[in-house]
């Protein structure tokens, strides 16, 4: 029986020898918890904070970013191509976007002058020049260097194709 109670005080030991120290490493845990959080909503808030306050004293709007962009559509071209004997067509129709909404009614004014020199620089275009990407993207460029050359009170910052169909 001696050694039942020895067994049995053995056992209770063991039994609270490794409760002792979870509980102080609970405590840890939960601490280093408590404090990363502070720390990370310290963080947040202080990015907030930068973010409104500090960045936001600094950027002044800016004259071009308040000036807003519109865009004009051109009535649809049809026109031949260079090669094959003129067997091959184009029909395209362009959308400009516009640096100042207030350079419409000069272009308005400027549309049959507009509406020349693109169909002159359509009409000297081949098949080749116009099937890749490379080349729809040479022919916009074109486009908006030819018609920015006539306009005055603005420019024009991009060229789109809303249709654009070679047969």
């Amino acid at each position: 029986m001696a050694r039942d109670e020895e067994r049995k005080t053995q056992e209770a030991a063991r039994e609270e020898a490794p409760q002792a120290p979870k509980k102080p490493m609970l405590k840890m845990l939960i601490i280093a918890g408590v404090v990363v959080a502070v720390l990370a909503g310290l963080g947040v808030g202080g990015f907030i904070f930068y973010q409104k306050v500090v960045l936001g004293k600094k950027e002044a709007p800016k004259k071009e970013q308040q000036i807003e962009s519109a865009m004009w559509t051109m009535d649809p071209f049809i026109v031949n191509l260079v090669d094959n004997a003129g067997e091959r067509y184009l029909k395209v129709s362009i959308e400009l976007e516009v640096s100042d909404k207030n350079i419409i009614p000069e272009l308005n004014k400027l549309k049959p002058k507009l509406r020349d020199n693109v169909l002159d620089l359509l009409t000297s275009k081949s098949y080749k020049d116009l099937v890749d990407m490379v080349g729809k993207q040479r022919l916009r460029e074109e486009i908006m260097m030819r018609l920015n050359s006539f306009i005055t009170g603005g420019k024009i910052v991009k060229v789109y194709f809303t249709e654009f169909v070679i047969q």
